[in-house]
């Protein structure tokens, strides 16, 4: 028995022992990390206090118990990993409803106690470990002085992580997210103990070519458009792979990675529902009050036009107006509306609707205001204005796609394949203001718009789908009053034989049947350019052309890196919207296939466009220079001058573009002390090959210059990013309502050829002119949908940030610490100011006609920041530049 219990209690003591062997490492380990431990004094530790603000929304819960935060050191390294030391966990606490300018916020606190010498933190670690996802918009790290740990000083430091994010929970992610500070470096002036996390962050950024994507990931790579079309429904849903090859070269889009469809291998599957959650990546969807806000407006287009779409067949109208009067009436006017009909097609929709989208289409229908359309601008003041040769001119330079018109060089013009146009001096040499054809160019009077050459290849397959769409040419004289007067209008189609051509002119006219055939002739101009203003003008030099650039940025550019930090504004929301885009817009059947005249070669068109498209020409001297509308002048801000001097959109852009190379130009000589640390820049380096190899990688060698190896090319193509990121986008963008808005102004497809004189059809004309036309016109059904879709697209977003500023309500700091990069973004701010006051003085100069024109729509849509002159800055402004491609 004694022998037992000596060993009995040998046995618990070799235990015994073993479990302070045990709880000494422990001891020391957490020693190590900073967490005090019984017997230690840890009286020295510094205390890191954290605000954590995360966007509060009625369906998205926001983080709970067992979320955790943890820093890394910016100057302490841990020698195991070799990266920053890294500190204890610490749970979100003290939630409180806030609110970060007009958005509504929920503000957490956390505690850190961190080793002796840890030093500010570098980069944080957020883990959701909870159910849900969340929007994490920021932390802000307080660290108390302890005189030691190098870069905080004694007396502390705060430390500012810029998030704007979706958090996905841990168990779908399998790893934590990490941020850095708004301190910015150079690769080469990275701290160590953020080297590997800086690297290691960017190979998970690029990640694999393999698999679908899920929400949660955050991976960026480059697929072709494959996902346009959806022949699983038939033939006619059959579209060709944009991008890859050199019969359909196409900037890139964002690889989402879904099954190739089983009819043809090569298209993505796309999915039966109406799918507004395409993969987008966590960093690029909208947070929950732009999500809010952009189902809201949907919602409110979508009953703009179903309600007078049922009421019209419960009344038994025909397909098209009657008149001018009933588009008016049906469209614009107040009225109560039919709520069982509003219900019914709420309901209707929840067929086609997820179950958590749904939710939110429900509380927006709640909310719409009106179920009728407010009134277009351009039929405000005077209803028939649109329809003045002076109105129709001067939407050539203010209007939503001042971006065509060129300077006529020689006459008659030519087209590409050496053809000259039908249009003879007899044509217009009466109608020149007493001046001879020769006179009129070598004064620089004659402009043309021209929608030719683009177009012909296409009419006869554009036309066979059951469009009566013509090729035009526009001439226009410029008078002494600074205005545009129409000249001729040429109208064509494709003959019988290879590069043969039917074409008819058309002469201004005020009266008769001569008048009649004149206004039906400005309308099949305005199809045209219409077509090109959403496809090519808007869409392909905006939103697509600006894609590459996003995705190249992420995979190769640290959020660290200078030239990252200044574009993060300028990319915001993009990749969403464009998403969006091609689930319901460019899609085959969608919205822009309906309504463009070029029906279901809309998007290949645009392919054929870009072709020919340059970096370098988005710049806008270089455009108006190519354009003919210019001349360089070195002793101008902008090195041009303007040969329409009353043109408002080039006036107002090049001030605006002035005050963006100014500050661009600015920041990087701020980074770059010499063009050799511009060429030194390894992920400079990488970022630029990859846009011009991959990202626009079908365009020919030389089509995305300059090489980016000194400080004066790298300011030139940033300030051309930025450029049609904001301003570019906004001028094509955010007046489309107002012009677009009233159908018969920028009617969007004709459902008649103009009669040959003789026919029946011309006396149908003859007999009842404006009958004609709205026979010409859009039937009521597509009419209705192109407005729906302009007014969400026009709409500014409650939370815009706009051109000069970083974020609504903040204080600049929070997007950098670096003190003279404020001061530097303040001057800009200070300009974009000044910029507001000149396009206000040009506005209020009765000189100026073209500023306001017949339908009296003053220009400002070059108007930096919507709400500066005291004005709502939400909803159809007309004016403001956000920073990025966004509706």
């Amino acid at each position: 028995m004694q022998f037992a219990l000596t060993e009995k209690h040998r046995s618990f003591k070799l235990i015994w022992m073993e479990k302070q062997k045990q709880k000494d490492c422990w001891s020391k380990f957490w020693e190590y990390l900073g967490r005090p431990t019984a017997g230690h004094d840890h009286s020295e530790q510094p205390v890191s206090k954290a605000v954590i603000v995360v966007d509060r929304s009625s369906t998205w819960s926001g983080p709970g118990k067992l979320t955790t935060l943890q820093l890394y050191s910016v100057t302490q390294i841990d020698q195991n990993t070799g990266k920053g030391k890294l500190s204890l966990e610490a749970n979100l606490k003290s939630p409180k409803k806030t609110k970060h300018g007009k958005i509504p916020t929920i503000t957490y606190r956390a505690t850190f106690k961190l080793e002796a010498g840890f030093g500010p933190p570098g980069a944080v670690v957020i883990k959701n470990g909870d159910r849900n996802e969340f929007f994490l918009r920021t932390i802000t790290v307080e660290v108390a002085g302890n005189g030691s740990g190098g870069g905080g000083g004694g007396g502390g430091c705060r430390v500012h992580f810029d998030c704007r994010s979706w958090i996905y929970p841990v168990k779908h992610t399998s790893a934590d997210r990490l941020f850095f500070s708004t301190t910015s470096y150079l690769p080469s002036q990275t701290p160590a103990a953020l080297r590997e996390l800086r690297a290691e962050e960017l190979r998970g950024l690029r990640g694999t070519s393999r698999g679908e994507r899920k929400k949660w990931e955050r991976i960026y790579d480059y697929d072709c458009y494959n996902d346009l079309g959806d022949p699983s429904r038939g033939p006619e849903y059959d579209r060709p792979v944009l991008g890859g090859s050199q019969s359909y070269p196409y900037p890139r889009r964002l690889r989402t990675g879904r099954p190739l469809s089983d009819t043809d291998h090569r298209t993505e599957t796309r999915h039966k529902l109406i799918n507004l959650d395409f993969y987008v990546p966590p960093d690029e969807r909208f947070s929950p009050a732009k999500l809010s806000e952009f189902i809201s407006s949907s919602v409110q287009a979508v009953i703009h036009f179903v309600l007078p779409e049922v009421k019209s067949l419960f009344e038994g109208n025909s397909g098209h107006f009657d008149s001018f009067g009933q588009i008016a009436g049906d469209l614009y006017s107040g009225g109560n509306g039919s709520l069982v009909l509003e219900r019914i097609i709420v309901e209707k929709l929840k067929e086609y609707l997820p179950e958590d989208l749904f939710k939110e289409v429900l509380k927006a229908s709640k909310d719409a205001p009106s179920i009728k359309f407010p009134l277009p601008q351009v039929i405000a003041v005077d209803q028939f204005a649109w329809r003045t040769d002076e109105e129709f001119a001067r939407e050539m330079l203010a209007g939503m796609n001042p971006l065509v018109i060129r300077r006529l060089l020689a006459f008659p013009p030519v087209g590409k394949v050496g053809r000259p146009s039908s249009i003879s001096p007899s044509h217009i040499e009466n109608n020149l203001d007493g001046l001879t054809i020769q006179q009129a160019l070598d004064e620089n009077r004659i402009f043309i718009l021209d929608h030719h050459d683009y177009l012909m290849p296409y009419l006869r397959r554009i036309n066979a789908l059951g469009q009566c769409t013509y090729a035009s040419r526009t001439l226009l004289l410029r008078r002494d009053g600074g205005t545009l007067k129409p000249l001729v209008i040429e109208l064509s189609l494709p003959g019988e034989g290879l590069h043969t051509e039917i074409n008819r002119v058309f002469r201004p006219a005020a009266h008769g049947t001569e008048a009649a055939l004149w206004q039906l002739a400005k309308a099949h101009v305005s199809i045209n350019d219409s077509g090109y203003h959403q496809l090519i003008s808007h869409w392909l030099h905006t939103h697509a052309a600006v894609e590459p650039f996003i995705i190249a940025t992420r995979r190769q550019l640290s959020v660290m890196h200078p030239v990252h930090r200044l574009l993060q504004p300028h990319f915001k929301d993009t990749l969403h919207i464009n998403s969006l885009a091609r689930s319901v817009l460019l899609n085959a059947g969608g919205i822009l296939e309906k309504t463009m005249s070029p029906a279901k070669f809309a998007v290949e068109l645009s392919s054929a466009v870009y072709h020919s498209w340059r970096f370098d020409d988005q710049a806008l001297p270089s455009d108006l220079l190519n354009r003919g509308v210019a001349v360089e002048d070195p002793s101008r801000p902008a090195g041009v001058r303007l040969l329409l001097e009353d043109y408002p959109y080039a006036a107002d852009g090049l001030d605006v573009w002035c005050a963006i190379q100014s500050w661009v130009s600015s920041f990087c000589s701020h980074f770059y002390p010499s063009d050799a640390a511009v060429a030194g820049d390894d992920e400079l380096r990488a970022w630029w090959t990859e846009v011009r190899v991959i990202g626009h990688g079908d365009l020919p060698a030389g089509a995305l210059r300059p090489q980016l190896n000194t400080i004066h090319s790298l300011s030139l193509s940033l300030t051309t990013l930025i450029w049609m990121a904001s301003a570019l986008h906004a001028a094509v963008n955010f007046g489309q309502y107002a012009y677009a808005g009233y159908p018969p102004n920028r009617p969007t497809s004709s459902r008649r050829f103009i009669p040959p004189e003789g026919s029946p059809e011309f006396a149908d004309l003859v007999s009842d002119p404006d009958q004609f036309f709205m026979e010409t016109i859009p039937d009521r059904f597509t009419a209705t949908l192109g407005v729906a879709l302009i007014e969400v697209l026009s709409r500014h977003a409650g939370e815009e940030v706009y051109l000069g500023r970083r974020a609504a309500g903040e204080d600049d700091v929070e997007w950098t610490d670096d003190a003279e990069v404020i001061r530097m973004f303040r001057e800009f701010g200070e300009e974009l100011r000044r910029v507001e006051k000149r396009i206000e003085q040009r506005n209020g100069n009765s000189r100026l006609k073209n500023r306001r024109g017949p339908a009296a729509v003053p220009y400002t849509l070059m108007f930096p920041d919507s709400g500066n002159d005291g004005s709502s800055a939400k909803g159809l402004t007309g004016k403001g530049i956000p920073n990025s491609v966004s509706i």
